[in-house]
This record gives C-alpha cells, sequence and structure tokens, in this order.
C-alpha cells in the first residue's frame, strides 16, 4: 500500500508464473520508485530475481528501502537487487544501471521477465527527479528485449504529464522493435 496500491500486480504475475511451471522469474522495477512491496514479498525467496532501478532511498519515497545492502535473505539471499540512483539521472546513467540489471537477469537464467513499467522516470515528472526523455523509452524497450525471454509488462507509475502514454508506447515499440 506504500506504492500507491492495494494489490501488487507484478508479484501476482510472478507467483502466478512460478505456479504454472516456471522455475525462475525476474521482476525488474523501472519506475523512479523503490518495488519496496515487491521486495517484501520475495525477499526470502531464491525463485523470483528482483530488480529495482529507483532513486536514491535517503531523499524518495518510500524512504525506508531500496538500499543497495539489501539483497534477500536466508535462500533468497543474493535475490534482491537494489540500484538507487542520484538526482538528475539522465539516459546515460540509467542505460547503464539497466544494462547492469539486465546482465543480472541474464545470469539468472530466468524463464520469464515481469517489467514493473512506470514512466515517471521522465524529465517532466513532477514527483520525481530522474532526467529521460520520450525517446529513451525507445532504447529502455530495445534493451529489455534482448534478453528474448518471454516478457509480461505491468503498468506502475507516471503522473500528470502529457507525455505519459507516448512514454509508455514507447517502450512497447523499442520492445516490439519498431523504431
Amino acid at each position: 500500500m506504500g506504492g500507491y496500491c492495494y494489490l501488487n500486480n507484478a508479484a501476482l504475475a510472478a507467483q502466478h508464473l512460478i505456479s504454472r511451471g516456471a522455475t525462475k522469474v525476474a521482476v525488474i522495477d523501472v519506475d523512479f520508485h523503490h518495488g519496496n512491496g515487491t521486495q517484501d514479498i520475495f525477499y526470502g525467496r531464491s525463485d523470483v530475481l528482483f530488480v529495482s532501478i529507483h532513486g536514491e532511498p535517503s531523499v524518495s519515497y518510500p524512504y525506508f528501502s531500496g538500499h543497495a545492502e539489501e539483497c534477500g535473505s536466508g535462500v533468497g539471499e543474493g535475490y534482491n537487487v537494489n540500484i538507487p540512483m542520484p538526482k538528475g539521472t539522465d539516459w546515460q546513467a540509467y542505460a547503464a544501471a539497466l544494462q547492469h540489471a539486465l546482465f543480472l537477469i541474464e545470469n539468472h537464467g530466468v524463464d520469464a521477465i515481469v517489467v514493473s513499467l512506470g514512466v515517471d522516470t521522465f524529465e517532466h515528472d513532477p514527483i520525481s527527479y530522474f532526467r529521460l526523455r520520450s525517446e529513451d523509452y525507445l532504447r529502455m524497450g530495445e534493451m529489455i528485449e534482448q534478453l528474448g525471454k518471454p516478457t509480461l509488462f505491468v503498468m506502475e507509475g507516471g503522473y500528470m504529464t502529457d507525455e505519459i502514454g507516448i512514454n509508455v508506447a514507447n517502450v512497447l515499440k523499442g520492445f516490439e522493435g519498431q523504431t
């Protein structure tokens, strides 16, 4: 509920994939806010790799989670990866973090990927401080597609900008090779 939602659709989707026979699933959270609920749900598990790229938690909501040293517990140790980013993060810095996240996912050997897709990383979003531009979302989609895994996009954040639809569509266009 701290992430403005009562049901965690990304976690539900990942669990459904596991219940239907997937042995390993990755959830990658690409929006501005840390996926604290998803982290909490899978923190002690090794069948779901959770990777979150988000604003530095010392200055970004939800403040209490998303620190780099939070890496899972018990059998889930090493299956939780937080990549906090500083104020002013632009595409170059974000792309490097995304490339690292995708490298970890690829090495995890997952059967499927769930993307918590938020576009509140946009430069004009009123409640974030990243500086991604609309064309950057095309490249984000292209990068995710390069994993060649079945992928589900679950819509997350993006607030009060006219470009929300453009940015979401650009991720999907990039993923589908329509750039």
